[in-house]
């Protein structure tokens, strides 16, 4: 039953993704008429994933999104935090990795959609180039949305939080939003499983500008880790009751695509 609900949701998936990319591009002339159609692609595939994949997302501390432009530092697990964090902001922008540009069509709305790209062949200098662009988004109101350990981890991994994120906070002037999660329990990476139950996004209390760099990272490490770590417990035990076998906490391999910037 799993294997055939997984399919189904991922067919369903990548027919919506397909349909969404080419039948949007009109969308291409205007920036927030891409974040709209992003933040539309994403509704529609939570629904597809409730319905067919039996796999829903509650979101926890809405009440700590603080108003106006923000730092938001979220775990990454998955790439269901990815699509689902996009329908909490009304105008947010990733920091990703340069190389997610180049693909085929997708890119092309990334581009226009104002995300702030690393481009990580330009060694210390691409933290440089991160802030100004990031400056950007932020004098322009935006939500600006960083994984701060680079890349998606095992669920239960140690932790391993880039400068980036510290770079940011001290030069952006605004407060930091941390995010903890479970997700990468129901939507593993490198994997077409979509195990159903309750996937938590929690947004924890907001964390003022105004720390110094070393114990603002201690502090926003501390909190994620620690609410991620409730969360995978229950996330755990709520998958174990519905029979379902899983790994070992950090059982997974590295992924290979961590950033040693951001």
């Amino acid at each position: 039953m799993l294997a055939l609900r997984s399919l189904a949701f991922n067919l369903c998936f990548y027919l919506l993704t397909t349909l969404l990319a080419v039948g949007g591009l009109p969308t291409l002339v205007s920036q927030r008429a891409v974040i709209r159609l992003a933040q539309a692609w994403a509704g529609a595939t939570l629904w597809l994933l409730r319905v067919v994949g039996g796999l829903s997302v509650e979101f926890r501390g809405l009440e700590n999104i603080p108003e106006g432009p923000l730092l938001i530092a979220a775990k990454h697990q998955s790439a269901l935090e990815t699509l689902a964090l996009v329908t909490r902001f009304d105008d947010f922008a990733y920091i990703l990795k340069r190389e997610l540009l180049w693909i085929p069509l997708i890119g092309w709305y990334l581009s226009r959609s104002g995300m702030v790209a690393i481009d990580r062949t330009k060694g210390t200098r691409a933290m440089a180039l991160m802030n100004q662009a990031a400056a950007g988004a932020i004098r322009d109101g935006r939500q600006l949305i960083i994984f701060p350990e680079g890349t998606r981890r095992a669920p239960g991994a140690p932790p391993a939080y880039k400068l980036g994120l510290t770079h940011l906070y001290a030069a952006l002037g605004v407060p930091c939003l941390p995010v903890a999660l479970n997700t990468g329990l129901y939507w593993p990476r490198r994997s077409l499983r979509r195990r159903p139950g309750i996937a938590v996004i929690e947004f924890l209390p907001p964390i003022a500008h105004g720390l110094g760099r070393a114990p603002f990272l201690e502090l926003v490490e501390a909190r994620i880790e620690a609410a991620s770590n409730a969360l995978l417990a229950s996330g755990r035990a709520e998958l174990t009751a519905r029979g379902h076998a899983l790994p070992a906490p950090d059982a997974e391999r590295p992924d290979p695509e961590r950033s040693r910037i951001a």
